[in-house]
């Protein structure tokens, strides 16, 4: 079996006992970075596995090779990310369909997610999202990336830097108009802060703002009750 293992995006205890069990008691751990997970193992005083498994972005075909042998071995194989679920804007989709491929079984455990706590935190309508994961850097691919949600009703969430995220909401003003957004730092964490109101109020905030941690977006889809002209 192929565990995806949702992991908490700052506070260490925002992981389910469930998880904590599947964590405690795998032999086969694959994951983005070993200094992440392994201080989440030590916080909760599990044993580090037998056998760790490197799965980044950028090397998923072979980290993925490396999971499948693994369960076609028979053996059990966790996989989590740095923070969250697995396979939302973080390593995993590739790896599931290449189990998948093979006939293998996936299951599950959920929990923290940056994504729906921006958007619960948020204030704005929670009866349809679309998460669009990091914005493109540059102007053109920027301003394309926000026109093709602005007749769409959907609240949209997106992932920021702190050093883009001024631009970024620059240019979803300029796109979307002055729409109602919340912009969360250091989700869960110590220092979690929110900025609420329209694009306009929210860049000025900004501006005072020291701009460090990471960054959950939130804005209102085309609807005038979260617009003003």
């Amino acid at each position: 079996m192929l565990y995806l293992v949702a992991t908490p995006i700052g506070n260490m205890g925002d992981i389910s006992a469930r998880a904590l069990d599947v964590l405690a008691n795998t032999g086969v751990l694959a994951c983005e970075d070993t200094r992440r997970t392994r201080a989440l193992f030590s916080h909760h005083g599990l044993a580090w596995p037998a056998r760790v498994i490197s799965y980044r972005e950028h090397a998923e075909f072979t980290g993925g090779r490396k999971v499948v042998s693994a369960l076609q071995s028979g053996d059990d194989v966790v996989l989590c990310s740095d923070g969250g679920m697995p396979s939302i804007s973080d390593p995993g989709y590739r790896v599931v369909n290449m189990a998948l491929e093979e006939g293998l079984e996936v299951t599950v455990l959920p929990g923290a997610s940056a994504v729906e706590t921006g958007l619960a935190v948020s204030g704005l309508s929670t009866s349809s999202y679309t998460f669009k994961g990091f914005p493109p850097r540059k102007p053109g691919p920027l301003r394309r990336f926000f026109e093709e949600e602005r007749e769409s009703a959907h609240t949209i969430v997106l992932f920021e830097s702190p050093f883009r995220i001024v631009k970024t909401m620059t240019a979803a003003l300029e796109v979307l108009g002055d729409r109602k957004c919340a912009v969360c730092f250091e989700l869960t964490k110590l220092h979690e802060r929110v900025h609420r109101g329209y694009l306009t109020e929210v860049i000025e905030a900004l501006g005072r703002d020291p701009l460090k941690g990471e960054i959950t977006a939130v804005l209102a889809g085309n609807n005038p009750k979260f617009a003003r002209s």
